[in-house]
């Protein structure tokens, strides 16, 4: 594995560990030249579904776009990496369970919103104004009065 900051190929795995989930191990590393440490994760390589946009593009599923939407919502929220990390996981594994070839944005979007719900309820208020691209405040307040209750 090569070093993030000084780019040398050899790194000594220090600590490894297996998520509680066991979807993915957890491992530390030291670089043998410049001794700083840095983590990565290894995980099972599976094929995810394409994402049908509205306009009808196919692109590919990218875990860093539902991690930087979730991550963009919950700014400045209690919520930890590690609760983020693994709302995305369930996402993953609602996808993986459609058994489907192709999934429209629309129906990402709405996992993603279940997700933030469960997680913290002012960061599901923000995903879903920008989501649903509200015309009036009506909209949303009728949104806010359905978390109030």
């Amino acid at each position: 594995m090569k070093c993030p900051f000084c780019g040398h190929l050899e790194t000594q795995v220090v600590e490894t560990r297996i998520s509680e989930d066991a979807d993915f191990i957890r491992r530390r590393r030291q670089c043998g030249a410049c001794e700083k440490r840095f983590t990565t994760y290894e995980r099972a390589d599976v094929s995810f579904p394409s994402i049908v946009k509205k306009d009808g593009r196919r692109t590919d599923y990218q875990r860093s776009k539902i991690l930087g939407s979730m991550t963009l919502a919950l700014r400045k929220r209690p919520v930890s990496t590690a609760q983020i990390d693994a709302a995305v996981e369930q996402i993953e594994e609602k996808l993986l369970s459609l058994g489907l070839r192709e999934v429209a944005s629309s129906r990402l979007g709405e996992l993603v919103m279940l997700e933030l719900k469960k997680l913290d309820k002012i960061a599901y208020i923000r995903f879903a104004s920008v989501y649903r691209s509200f015309e009036d405040i009506d909209e949303f307040r009728i949104l806010v009065d359905e978390v109030g209750r």
